[in-house]
């Protein structure tokens, strides 16, 4: 899936906006049979947005885990997840996005159904988010990749973040300039995708700070449907 166009942020560096999520409530329906959730309210088709929306299918891509040695394919996921993207050096949005997965898996481990969901940030910065630096973040972050559900995804290089994270995901981020800064930051969007078990798009929540009682709502009509 190679969209036309991406999702693109505004502002400083790491920042978003113009962004507002449109979400309708949650609900079973059979308006289309792949998914759990009714159709969002919004003003556009899936198939007009630059990154998968509801009912689409999840981009069929594979991505190495650092942390766990081995590589994930998402159309392969038994279980719901949740996926977002990221660069563990960002300030300002990546922080909230992180730490809402987070609070949703806390959630999950301590209400019996931490099996039952996959978590899957994505960083689009491989070029300094090795595994000894995720690892890191986790544990500034308050993360911990240990459990079974929590898997970092990094692409193998910064051509493949780019083809993974903004062709496939449709999600757009630009380096800061110059090219040879040490410190250098990202503008980016921010997305976070709720995908069933079958691999289909449930809700794209495209909020620089995601409301977690909602995800967690959705995820509960997902898995119980």
């Amino acid at each position: 899936m190679h969209r036309r166009t991406f999702l693109r942020s505004t502002g400083a560096a790491g920042a978003v906006g113009g962004l507002a999520g449109c979400l309708g409530a949650v609900g079973l329906g059979d308006s289309n049979p792949d998914v759990v959730l009714e159709e969002p309210d919004r003003q556009f088709e899936s198939g007009d947005v630059p990154y998968p929306a509801w009912g689409q299918r999840v981009p069929d891509v594979t991505l190495p885990a650092p942390i766990e040695s081995r590589e994930v394919r998402l159309r392969d996921v038994e279980t719901p997840s949740l996926l977002t993207f990221f660069y563990s050096h960002c300030r300002t949005v990546c922080p909230v996005l992180i730490s809402t997965q987070r609070n949703v898996q806390a959630h999950a481990l301590n209400n019996g159904y931490g099996d039952a969901v996959s978590f899957f940030p994505v960083t689009f910065d491989p070029a300094r988010d090795t595994a000894e630096r995720l690892q890191t973040y986790a544990e500034d972050m308050n993360v911990d990749p240990a459990e079974e559900n929590w898997h970092f995804l990094r692409p193998a290089s910064k051509d493949r973040a780019k083809a993974v994270v903004q062709e496939e995901f449709g999600v757009a981020f630009q380096r800061t300039e110059p090219e040879d800064m040490d410190s250098y930051m990202f503008t980016h969007a921010a997305l976070t995708l709720l995908v069933n078990a079958d691999g289909f798009v449930e809700r794209a929540y495209r909020s620089k700070s995601p409301d977690e009682e909602t995800i967690i709502a959705d995820l509960k009509a997902v898995r119980g449907a």
